[in-house]
């Protein structure tokens, strides 16, 4: 055998072994309205998938080796496109990667149950991470994109890299390429899921322009906010001594700072857990911690 036959084998050997290590935490979703494929996240029965795989209260999963399950709802997110299933059983969970490595070029795998087709194997690149897409109705502010097949059925399965990582869940079809929630997203909905309950802090807001020499002396690094509009009477907010006016720019535990990194730590607040927010007030930083309820 020659030296590129011999590399083409073992190359071919290793997708072999891939796509029989994905099939393990791949499961078919079954829902009244329809259904699709989800990814096992734990090893005490939480499956991830897309919120419009199963838009109802309950779903039937069945494992790889045919066992099906009435699963439960634990929770959903229709921005993210993502919903946490729990079933009464042990299962073999899939090990998520990090969207950081999830780099244009990077080659990619995407495993699911397409038109009814169990554990279908195709493979691409990953082409961008997009802010933005809409299809069917569906709007997705953060996205992984790869030229990677998908047809109805993959939507809830795994995106992995070639080591079997997963990088992201995929949720849709836009403009011939695989849209998927990046891992990122999903490790975070999955966290704010088994905390608790959500936190809230009685505020209302709308996006701000911050001007550039501000936004670049505090290192605001896309020169937006969220400019307070109003403060509940009574709430942590103004318990914490926040005021209309007040421009948002960092929130949680995360240093960087600007619009696109709010979204996530706001969502993830649980009530009862302080708070850390940082503010330009008079173009001035300040620092307030509040306790959401």
């Amino acid at each position: 055998m020659g030296a590129n036959a011999a590399v083409m084998a073992s190359f071919s050997g290793e997708m072999a072994e891939l796509a029989e290590r994905l099939a393990r935490v791949l499961v078919s979703v079954r829902s009244a309205q329809g259904g699709g494929s989800g990814t096992v996240w734990t090893k005490d029965g939480l499956v991830v998938t897309n919120h419009h795989v199963v838009p109802g209260d309950s779903a039937t999963v069945v494992l790889h080796d045919g066992n099906e399950f009435e699963a439960t709802v634990e929770a959903r997110d229709p921005e993210r496109d993502l919903a946490l299933l729990r079933v009464p059983a042990v299962l073999t969970p899939a090990e998520p990667g990090d969207s950081a490595d999830a780099r244009p070029g990077t080659l990619a795998f995407a495993i699911g149950n397409p038109w009814g087709q169990r554990g279908t194997l195709t493979s691409g690149i990953v082409v961008s991470r997009g802010t933005a897409t809409e299809e069917n109705g569906a709007h997705l502010t953060d996205v992984l994109r790869a030229d990677v097949r998908l047809a109805p059925g993959n939507s809830g399965g795994p995106m992995t890299d070639a080591r079997g990582r997963v990088i992201g869940i995929n949720s849709m079809i836009a403009g011939g390429m695989a849209i998927a929630v990046p891992v990122d997203a999903v490790k975070a909905f999955v966290a704010e899921a088994l905390a608790g309950k959500p936190g809230r802090l009685g505020i209302a807001f709308q996006p701000v322009r911050v001007p550039h020499a501000i936004a670049a002396s505090y290192e605001v690094e896309d020169d937006a906010g969220l400019i307070l509009t109003g403060i509940e009477p009574g709430s942590p907010a103004e318990t914490a001594g926040l005021i209309p006016g007040d421009i948002v720019i960092g929130a949680g535990p995360g240093r960087r700072r600007g619009l696109r990194y709010l979204e996530s730590p706001l969502r993830s607040m649980r009530a009862g857990q302080q708070f850390e927010l940082q503010l330009l007030r008079g173009g001035k930083l300040v620092q307030v911690a509040a306790v959401p309820v």
